[in-house]
């Protein structure tokens, strides 16, 4: 079975009233009590697979879960267990699942870090207690049901606790899921998070309260896919960085790199939005103005840190003063990151984009129409954004700042298309990708000191000594633009991979 499922955090002032809607109607109370099972290496979290044992009210249930290629999908298998004694607690058994999709990659899971699954040795790591109320309703052409739950996972002597919604698909299209998704976001301001109640506990054993920031991972196309199959295929590979890195930020994690992973994955989907468009019509131009709004003011910390950590001890290496920011004013005019990524406008955005990511409903338009090519189109795009770099970067020593920054942001396009792209071509996507990436550097340096300059302009209306840092930058702009067309340059005669043979 696969599961499709929504979780959202509840937060403070909001939680009476969730509770009170899904308790609504025919609801039910029950007392969920579990132990996760692993091997003591970890070889099934390893992989990202679950086993535990469940007491839901009376009866104990083993269930195993497993990840798919869809961000938001699982594959799950319950097995209902039988105990001599009511209150005993099952032990774990890895045969129950033999013969379903996860109960094979558990077998894989434990053979790939060196145990026999006949007689690997499982411990329990840590556990949940929740109290659950869920209810079951139609929304749409869909049965859902919605869950309640507020309780604790507990590891050893950590604990935390739990206060969320989860929405199960049942039966009927996950489009109709999303909608209801949407009412209930807009109404209690709940969001996204995609941080299991299996995987809080993993941290809670290991002592982190964070994940690692997830980093880019390239899309998995099919064989042969068409336009629409490869803009889904793209779709999820940007979700699959950005869901992760929001679900943090929004916990309050001040961790730069999930803020920055979770940039990137904005600036990887706007690519897609604008480069693959012609493979996706369906795409709404209302997505463009909340991502961008988003980006800018996750950018802001970055930009913050990057002058404290970087340029001003390269200035003050140089001999200049050191620099008062007047954190009070510069920091508290902008909103916190976990703020930016809770705000309702950026959560609708997120679940629109899943619900494009998803295949179409059977008897729907796209398979009602031929099947767009993806070769042909991409093709057009990747070589207009070849040609455009290299156009501008035999002149970049001359482009004003901003035409500059636009170089800047082509060539970014250019490199997260090949990247999307790559599969459907013929070998040499690496090289070409490789020869980027010394021009991406110099232009991040150059873009880097060119928004320096213009933070100590600003803050040298506070504090003189800032106007040091101006001078000495912009003595340094002229050479680095020099370098930054050198690097440009030598993209002309870069092999271009989506060329035909």
């Amino acid at each position: 079975m696969t599961e499709f499922e929504l979780k959202f955090q509840v937060d403070a002032p909001h939680r009476a009233a969730v509770e009170a809607a899904v308790a609504r109607g025919s609801s039910q109370r029950t007392r969920l009590q579990a132990r996760y099972f692993d091997t003591a290496d970890g070889a099934l979290a390893a992989q990202q697979l679950v086993l535990r044992v469940r007491k839901e009210g009376k009866h104990w249930v083993q269930t195993a879960k497993a990840p798919t290629d869809e961000p938001l999908q699982r594959h799950e298998h319950n097995v209902e267990l039988s105990t001599e004694r009511a209150g005993e607690l099952p032990p774990p058994r890895i045969e129950r699942h033999a013969g379903t999709p996860v109960g094979e990659l558990i077998v894989q899971a434990l053979q790939a870090a060196g145990h026999d699954p006949a007689d690997a040795v499982l411990v329990p790591l840590y556990a949940t207690d929740i109290r659950r109320t869920t209810r079951q309703m139609r929304t749409g052409d869909a049965r859902v049901e919605l869950a309640f739950d507020r309780g604790e996972v507990r590891a050893g002597e950590r604990s935390h606790t739990v206060c969320e919604l989860e929405i199960e698909l049942k039966s009927g299209s996950p489009q109709s899921l999303l909608e209801l998704a949407r009412r209930w976001c807009m109404r209690y301001g709940l969001w996204l998070d995609t941080v299991s109640k299996a995987a809080r506990g993993e941290r809670l054993a290991r002592g982190v309260e964070y994940g690692e920031a997830r980093k880019a991972e390239a899309p998995r196309l099919g064989d042969h896919p068409n336009g629409a199959e490869v803009f889904r295929a793209v779709l999820n590979s940007c979700l699959a960085q950005m869901l992760p890195n929001a679900s943090e930020v929004a916990a309050g994690s001040s961790d730069a790199e999930h803020v920055h992973q979770l940039r990137i994955g904005i600036r990887r989907l706007r690519t897609a939005l604008r480069e693959m468009a012609e493979l996706a019509p369906a795409i709404d131009p209302a997505w463009e103005p909340a991502l961008v709004d988003a980006f800018r003011a996750l950018g802001l910390q970055r930009d913050r840190e990057h002058l404290r950590q970087t340029m001003q001890p390269r200035i003050e290496a140089a001999g200049g003063p050191a620099v008062d920011w007047h954190e009070d004013t510069s920091a508290d005019s902008s909103p916190a990151p976990a703020d930016v990524v809770r705000s309702t406008g950026f959560q609708l955005v997120l679940l629109s984009l899943i619900e494009a990511a998803l295949p179409p409903e059977p008897g729907g338009g796209e398979q009602c129409e031929p099947p767009a090519p993806a070769r042909k189109p991409l093709r057009a795009r990747l070589a207009k954004l070849h040609r455009q770099v290299v156009r501008d970067g035999r002149r970049f020593d001359a482009l004003a700042a901003e035409e500059q920054h636009r170089v800047r942001k082509r060539l970014k396009r250019l490199r997260y298309l090949g990247e999307f792209v790559a599969p459907l071509f013929d070998h040499g996507a690496k090289r070409y990708l490789k020869e980027l990436r010394p021009a991406q550097d110099a232009l991040g340096t150059h873009n880097d000191a060119a928004m320096a300059i213009a933070a100590y302009r600003d803050a040298a209306g506070q504090d003189a000594r800032a106007w040091f840092a101006v001078g000495w930058l912009a003595a340094r702009q002229p050479a680095s633009a020099v370098e930054c067309r050198d690097a440009l340059d030598r993209i002309a005669a870069a092999r271009r991979f989506w060329k035909k043979r």
